[in-house]
């Protein structure tokens, strides 16, 4: 039997790949500050246009690191499953946000809050005016690309995020943002993948 030749999908297909929903996995744990250049690695591993499963359980670390993977995400095509295992807060909301898929337990914590800024360096009254004018853009534009990803009305996410909330994996799948699974209710697997 002959195969017919395909030319490889384009960088942007939207066409993500026929391999299961646990086709790959990663991990994305503790601060991503600390560990931006394992897991930028780890994304750029997996073939564009693949399907997989990122397991979530941080606190968040810098916005940029949240954003940089986030953006990778969606670049790659990935039609990546997010599945909260623990804690899923501030900046690592983003690359969870940008799943094509989310998942909770009934456990799950999620941290909102307003960007935070901090800096060890002595600057001058110029340079930290520059830096609260970039921050507050900054912000703004975090919040309306988590608003986007979620799908989530932007009063909702003001709500959770100022002056700041923990939301429980029952509130978060309430709003339909995530598929709630029940680590009770028999195989994991098969919730994702039915759900998926």
């Amino acid at each position: 039997m002959k195969r017919k030749l395909q030319a490889y999908p384009g960088p942007f297909s939207r066409k993500p790949s026929k391999s299961s929903a646990t086709g790959w996995e990663i991990s994305i744990l503790g601060d991503l500050t600390d560990k931006e250049a394992e897991l930028t690695e780890k994304l750029l591993e997996v073939p564009r246009r693949s399907r997989g499963v990122i397991y979530f359980d941080s606190c968040g670390g810098s916005v940029y690191v949240g954003l940089a993977l986030a953006t990778l995400i969606r670049l790659r095509g990935l039609d990546a499953y997010g599945v909260v295992t623990g804690e899923c807060s501030s900046a690592a909301l983003l690359p969870f946000a940008a799943c094509s898929k989310r998942f909770v337990t009934a456990q799950s914590t999620l941290l909102f809050h307003p960007m935070r800024w901090r800096s060890d360096e002595d600057c001058r009254l110029e340079e930290a005016a520059e830096w609260t004018r970039h921050f507050k853009l900054l912000e703004e534009q975090v919040d309306q690309l988590l608003a986007q990803f979620l799908n989530l009305d932007s009063e909702k996410l003001k709500e959770w995020s100022r002056p700041g909330k923990f939301v429980s994996g029952d509130e978060f799948a309430a709003e339909g943002l995530a598929i709630q699974i029940d680590l009770f209710a028999g195989d994991l697997w098969s919730q994702i993948t039915k759900n998926g």
